[in-house]
């Protein structure tokens, strides 16, 4: 087999790896015989030299094959849905155990936030006693017993892209297409997935806020997904506001569990919307149902007939939390000393808002991360977020800022304010779902 010495020098020279080339790199990175240095250089080489769609899915595979893949013997499909990351998209919390009631069995492999997009694993900490870190055989016999879980990788899954991701980061080859494929699909193929659902992000929020970006990354994803034997599919949604009508960790398990115990709400409708969009799309590819159409019913089903919150409450109890979440949840939930309320010093619509520099605000009170390393505080953070449509009469409450001490909640409200603009006529919100790839 090639040396790693080789293929660095055959990538200099403009030479696409083979398949063999790219096995040897995931094995190099996996068992820790790839150098830093070597795997900087491997990346940026790929950023000069693209893998091309048979590439991706090789390093994938590859990446993947590496460490530790589940393997599963159950009544119905293993899935499980990634989303690209964006401002108040507490999604999964939502999904998962509505799938489960549907019949799947999804076992949820998350992260922490980093940057202006938060995490699924920094929310469901702010549930006192909620544990994420777990063995294999534990996830997968809570799996069997509840339908679902969210957990965090452990150090078995996809070794590869732990060395390659830390490397990219450090080097300025994030935003490599070939890059971000193999590190998102390693990691969520080795859940021994059947059928998995991409909610990629457009829009101010979003990771990719460029669409025909953010189109070129889904397309990509589902290509290569389906090239490793899942079923893939990717929605394009909207992230020109967030998700929910709440940014920051224990806000947006407040907003979850609305979603879950109130499914009625005004404020959840944005949140539920999404949901169903993903978790019929996820339905129909795992065989549950004919089409998305019909799969989106099913969990708008099980969320009305609070089937997907008995759920819910059933995998946090499991993984450690209160047994009596999904009644006692407004109780259990930490919160910020500090709450300051914005409102509108004129009347008008909400025109535009920058989701981006909510995210950021967010961070910026505690809520988030520049570095993986850093703490996080999970009661501050944004709520009630007027969305784009809205009318507003002066005075209004156009969000809530909750911060630890008084000057820090009104920096962020004075912010807050600029990122969110008002006009003086009618708006018409852009489209939640905007393009299903498959």
């Amino acid at each position: 087999m090639t040396g790693i010495r080789d293929i660095l020098a055959d990538l200099r020279r403009g030479n696409r790896p083979s398949s063999g080339d790219l096995l040897a790199v995931a094995e190099a990175l996996a068992d820790g015989s790839m150098s830093d240095a070597q795997a900087g250089a491997f990346a940026m080489g790929v950023c000069r030299v693209p893998l091309g769609a048979r590439g991706r899915a090789a390093l994938t595979r590859a990446m993947r094959d590496g460490g530790e893949v589940l393997e599963w013997d159950l009544p119905g499909p293993v899935i499980d849905k990634h989303s690209t990351g964006g401002v108040g998209d507490c999604v999964s919390l939502v999904l998962a155990p509505a799938l489960a009631v549907c019949g799947a069995f999804v076992p949820m492999i998350s992260g922490r936030g980093l940057g202006h997009t938060g995490g699924t694993l920094d929310k469901l900490s702010s549930i006192p006693g909620f544990r994420t870190e777990m063995q294999t055989d534990e996830l997968q016999d809570l799996v069997r017993r509840v339908g679902c879980a969210i957990v965090g990788a452990t150090a078995d899954i996809a070794p590869a892209d732990r060395r390659l991701y830390a490397v990219r980061d450090v080097t300025g080859t994030v935003e490599s297409l070939d890059l971000i494929v193999a590190s998102i699909l390693s990691k969520k193929l080795a859940e021994g997935l059947e059928a998995l659902v991409l909610d990629v992000k457009t829009g101010s929020g979003a990771f990719m806020a460029d669409p025909d970006a953010a189109r070129a990354l889904a397309r990509a994803l589902v290509e290569t997904g389906q090239a490793n034997g899942v079923m893939t599919s990717a929605i394009l949604t909207d992230m020109s506001q967030p998700a929910a009508t709440s940014a920051g960790n224990a806000l947006e398990v407040i907003a979850a569990m609305e979603a879950l115990t109130e499914p009625g709400t005004r404020r959840s409708s944005r949140l539920i919307a999404l949901t169903r969009a993903l978790g019929g799309e996820a339905l129909a590819l795992g065989g549950l149902v004919a089409d998305a159409r019909e799969g989106a019913d099913k969990i708008g089903a099980a969320l009305t007939s609070g089937a997907a919150a008995e759920v819910f409450g059933r995998m946090v109890a499991a993984q450690g939390g209160p047994s009596d979440f999904p009644d006692r949840w407004r109780d259990r939930l930490p919160a910020a000393p500090v709450v300051a309320e914005l409102r509108a010093d004129h009347p008008g619509v909400v025109g535009r808002i920058d989701a981006r520099a909510l995210g950021e605000i967010v961070v910026d009170l505690g809520g988030g991360r520049r570095r993986e390393d850093d703490r996080i505080d999970v009661t501050v953070g944004i709520s009630h977020i007027a969305q784009i449509g809205a009318v507003v009469t002066e005075g209004q409450a156009l969000a809530r800022v909750h911060a630890a001490d008084t000057d820090a909640a009104e920096e962020a409200a004075a912010r807050v304010a600029r990122a969110i603009v008002m006009e003086g006529g009618a708006v018409t919100p852009p489209p939640l779902v905007q393009e299903t790839i498959r």
